[in-house]
């Protein structure tokens, strides 16, 4: 799944062809994430130590490392920076690492006693190499000349990835301060989960049916703002652009 090839320099035809499968890839674990926090939620928010809990929190865990080091392999087709490329990996390994050492259902290797202060460095870490990878994807996708697969997918995974990391963001709040999505929920991937369907609701303009700090009220109006103009700016730029193969022409 990872193509380790980029480490050559590509030709410009075989580097939209790598955006767009990256893109593509990426798209499709963010539909299963997606889909695990809307719809399989209510075994966790129930008991998070029940079988089904644990077989859900397991396949979540699996998709979750896969979507980390997809974002690191997207991350290659942006730039050649290095050092920058060889630090998120190093950090994303030790957060799936950890992540599975600690949170894995089955056994636990490693018992971490203050549980709140280790979530908030996961997340800590994590949430700015999403905003990275987003920077990046918006730059590329709104750059060219033409309309290219790669651009159609690159607008799908940024809406989608902004969605997520809104999520790991009010994550992050509820962590520093529980109960400020308007809810008291277990920590760890139930509260996640929850974020996530928040995040997801904002976006999509569906009442959430809670009632959180006026602070992430107030990131949620942030985020549905820019969801619209997001919107917006990328079928005005899409649309505008001839086809690649119009442009070769």
């Amino acid at each position: 799944m990872f193509n380790f090839s980029l480490l050559r320099v590509l030709t410009g035809r075989e580097l939209q062809q790598e955006k767009s499968k990256d893109y593509r890839n990426v798209v499709v674990i963010q539909i299963i994430i997606i889909v695990f926090g809307l719809v399989l939620s209510e075994p966790l928010l129930t008991d998070s130590k029940s079988d089904v809990s644990k077989f859900i929190i397991s396949i979540f865990s699996f998709f979750g490392a896969t979507y980390a080091f997809l974002l690191w392999d997207m991350l290659r087709n942006f730039t050649q920076n290095k050092p920058l490329i060889t630090v998120i990996l190093i950090v994303l390994f030790v957060i799936v690492i950890m992540g599975t050492l600690v949170e894995f259902p089955y056994y636990h290797v490693l018992t971490v006693y203050n549980r709140p202060a280790y979530l908030l460095t996961i997340h800590s870490l994590l949430f700015p190499i999403e905003v990275i990878v987003i920077t990046f994807a918006i730059r590329d996708i709104f750059s060219g000349g033409f309309m290219s697969s790669a651009k159609l997918w690159g607008a799908a995974c940024v809406f989608l990835m902004v969605g997520i990391s809104f999520g790991s963001l009010y994550d992050l709040l509820t962590i520093m301060r529980p109960g400020t999505l308007g809810a008291d929920i277990e920590l760890g991937l139930p509260n996640y989960s929850e974020c996530v369907t928040f995040s997801f609701c904002v976006l999509g303009g569906v009442d959430p049916g809670l009632l959180p700090s006026k602070l992430i009220r107030n990131i949620s109006t942030i985020e549905a703002v820019w969801g619209n103009i997001y919107a917006m700016l990328i079928i005005g730029r899409l649309l505008g652009l001839p086809r690649d193969d119009e442009s070769s022409k």
